[in-house]
């Protein structure tokens, strides 16, 4: 696939385009190194649609063509060194993150409080809607980060930025390196990922640290203890960074001492974060655990439901029918790829089927995947996630809603309500035949022959 590492050297350049011209309806005013020519939205919002299906198309290319080497790794590297620099595009999450850490330096709980409870602060004002009104849904892990980022930032929100950005580049940018150090398709699938630059380092969102630690914690499995408590500190950023442990405890499951010690590590760390911040930081989660993003074919389904049986929200129907379909998806692809089931594949079968049946998915969740399914074998599940993300890209153009034409409001109500839905449930049913056929075939290969005495 020759056209590969030109789209994916295009994408990622319209990518740090896209900062250098400074404020716009997809990247939010915070200052920063920019030119600050404050572009027409059509402008932007074309860039990074070109920027998506570039990135798309050259990382499936380059899937498919094998593609690896020190320049993608070097790349990656460079794009995203330069990206902690400009201003954070995509989204307002990193808005969040700094009301949040300002939250923790002014003695307001961010856990029970959000940026509306701060008027006039010069953070706090920043938030965009509709999430001036929301506590942090974040672990105490990801709260210390934003509160050391504030107390070093104060009252400027360029440099609370800027610290994140920098924690955040620097997560990115060690999870490759030590990847790298695993498999090299590493160079591909994490830190030359047009996609994973756009949303995790451009978008600056706060998985991108949960990934680096669990990622860490996934190599140095050999010791348990640390391991455990890297574990620990990756779910203390977000929740859902814990399944990736489940795949150490898979490959431990006939070493209960070695397991407990794992298990133990990470449980203590936890409730010791939780401990400090308090259990009332555990609420908002229970709310977040419950919603259905509007890109989720969920959300075709919550339809469905609602005209055959009327009003309500069927949150709990959604949530079983979602654990069937992972259940499903894992149970087909552990009989594809999983003949040797070592934690980074069960990790990896794990998460890919999380991101494609989760009710609430965005696009920087992938990330998670692509962090572990580079640690096992290559297999068309590769291409399968490259185009999920890609496809919930699309549906994002961009995640915030301020700014944004009244005319190019189809972007939401039939891209991402409409389209997206229906090709994200088309990838998942696409998953599942390929990985039912794999396994098949699988089944009739001969048994390799016996040495020779």
């Amino acid at each position: 696939m020759r056209f590969a590492p030109h789209a994916i050297v295009l994408s990622i350049g319209l990518t740090i385009a896209i900062g250098v011209l400074g404020p716009s309806a997809v990247v939010p005013d915070v200052g920063g190194f920019s030119l600050g020519l404050r572009p027409s939205p059509y402008l932007v919002i074309g860039m990074a649609a070109l920027a998506v299906v570039l990135g798309g198309l050259g990382l499936i290319g380059g899937i498919l063509g094998n593609l690896t080497g020190r320049k993608l790794m070097l790349l990656g590297c460079v794009a995203a060194g330069i990206l902690a620099f400009l201003p954070p595009s995509g989204s307002g999450d990193h808005l969040n993150y700094a009301v949040y850490g300002r939250m923790v330096t002014l003695g307001i709980d961010p856990y029970t409080h959000g940026a509306v409870d701060l008027p006039g602060d010069p953070i706090a004002d920043a938030v965009e809607k509709p999430w001036r009104e929301e506590p942090s849904v974040y672990g105490p892990v990801a709260t210390g980060v934003q509160a050391l980022a504030s107390w070093i930032g104060g009252d400027s929100l360029r440099v609370t930025i800027l610290v994140l950005a920098l924690v955040n580049a620097a997560a990115f940018i060690a999870t490759g390196l030590l990847l790298q150090r695993l498999t090299p398709r590493a160079a591909l699938l994490w830190t030359a990922n047009p996609l994973l630059l756009y949303h995790l380092v451009a978008g600056m969102h706060v998985d991108t640290l949960a990934i680096a630690l669990v990622t860490a914690a996934l190599a140095l499995r050999a010791k348990p203890l640390l391991a455990g408590a890297l574990f620990g500190l990756g779910v203390g950023v977000k929740v859902n960074a814990g399944l990736v442990a489940l795949g150490p405890a898979w490959e431990l499951r006939r070493n209960l001492g070695r397991l407990a010690v794992m298990a133990g590590s990470a449980v203590a760390v936890v409730a010791v974060g939780y401990a400090l911040v308090g259990v009332r930081a555990l609420a908002p989660l229970s709310t977040t655990s419950k919603a259905v993003s509007w890109a989720s074919y969920w959300k075709l389904v919550q339809g469905w439901l609602q005209g055959l049986f009327g009003s309500g929200a069927y949150r709990t129907a959604l949530q079983v029918g979602a654990v069937l379909v992972i259940v499903a998806l894992a149970w087909l692809m552990f009989r594809a790829v999983g003949r040797q089931a070592d934690a980074p594949v069960v990790a990896a079968v794990l998460m890919t089927a999380y991101v494609f049946a989760t009710p609430y998915i965005l696009p920087w969740y992938d990330g998670f995947a692509f962090a572990v399914v580079a640690l096992m074998a290559a297999s068309r599940v590769d291409v399968f996630l490259a185009a999920h993300l890609t496809v919930l890209s699309l549906g994002y153009l961009p995640a915030r809603q301020e700014m944004q034409p009244e005319n190019l409001g189809w972007l939401v109500t039939v891209v991402r309500a409409q389209v997206v839905p229906w090709a994200l449930l088309a990838l998942t049913l696409g998953l599942g035949w390929w990985a039912w056929r794999a396994a098949a075939r699988a089944r009739t290969l001969p048994e390799p022959a016996a040495p020779r005495p």
